[in-house]
């Protein structure tokens, strides 16, 4: 019997160590496929990296990504439409290459790390800010707390209200156990990118997963193991502090344009969308009947449209 549990002990120990292996080649690689693409700005003692494109100097644009993404997923939709502004694709705290602090999953902490980022790159002038998904709540958040570094507010199918329960998948419960989830996210590369493509397919339903997707925006680097425990702490997290946040959207002074895809199965519209509409006195609700979660690719001409169209004197 002893020998058993000792076989079954060294095999366990094996394993383990050829999954850190691996994973310590995954991360490597993925980080030589897509490498930081733009500048870092240290914010409360933590990098914030940002990709910079367009215009230096012109009015500023901020966009901040949703769960398991990064910068790069504006910079081949929404941001080649948008060249005339000064163009920020912000990396959120504890993904694609910025550092994480602590407390980093509160969406005040990510915000105040967007803010002290508009506060080195936009200095003399408020942003018009876009938030996708998650990215919707920190860009709430970000004109709540720091309403003068905030022009207007353009949210695509934005995560706004506490829901009631339920969508968290199991795996980020695993992995943001304070004990389990540092050994738990050291098999994510193991399973994860194979199952990456199929993920990003419901997430677009009913529209098209557009070709190279998971490649141009640079899905991979989620499944590093650090990566992949923020990224479930922030999920885990988001019902409390979206709890916390929500009954204060009635002082957002600033316009809100929020694009909701009606057939988005990710999250439903009326409990984000149509309660915020509710709250917020210059609102602007853009139905896209044929769109699901991720309509800046599918509608990116509109929504670019959008944008340019609140830089113009209102």
């Amino acid at each position: 019997m002893k020998l058993v549990v000792l076989v079954v002990l060294l095999a366990a120990l094996a394993f383990g160590l050829a999954a850190c292996v691996h994973s310590a080649l995954y991360t490597q690689r993925v980080t030589a496929a897509h490498p930081p693409a733009g500048e870092t700005v240290e914010v409360a003692g933590a990098a914030v990296h940002a990709i910079r494109r367009g215009t230096p100097g012109a009015e500023p644009v901020l966009f901040i990504h949703g769960a398991s993404a990064n910068a790069n997923e504006f910079d081949w939709t929404l941001a080649p439409r948008l060249e005339a502004f000064d163009l920020i694709l912000a990396d959120r705290p504890g993904h694609g290459y910025s550092e994480r602090p602590a407390g980093g999953h509160a969406l005040g902490v990510q915000a105040g790390q967007m803010a002290g980022l508009l506060d080195s790159l936009s200095p003399d002038a408020p942003a018009i800010v876009v938030g996708h998904s998650f990215g919707g709540a920190v860009a709430l958040r970000l004109a709540l707390d720091h309403p003068g570094r905030v022009k207007a507010l353009v949210l695509i199918a934005p995560v706004s209200h506490d829901w009631g329960g339920g969508g968290q998948a199991w795996y980020n419960h695993w992995a943001s156990t304070p004990v389990l989830g540092p050994a738990f996210s050291q098999l994510v590369p193991l399973v994860g990118p194979g199952r990456s493509a199929a993920g990003a397919v419901c997430t677009f339903h009913p529209a098209p997963m557009p070709e190279g997707y998971t490649d141009q925006s640079a899905i991979g680097l989620l499944f590093r193991p650090p990566t992949f425990r923020a990224n479930a702490s922030d999920v885990m997290a988001l019902r409390a502090e979206l709890s916390a946040q929500q009954g204060r959207y009635g002082e957002l002074p600033m316009p809100v344009i929020l694009f909701s895809g009606a057939q988005d199965t990710i999250l439903k519209p009326a409990l984000h969308a149509g309660r915020l509409a509710g709250q917020v006195a210059d609102f602007t609700l853009v139905d896209l009947p044929h769109e699901g979660h991720m309509p800046h690719h599918g509608e990116g001409e509109q929504i670019a449209a959008a944008i340019a169209g609140l830089a113009a004197p209102r």
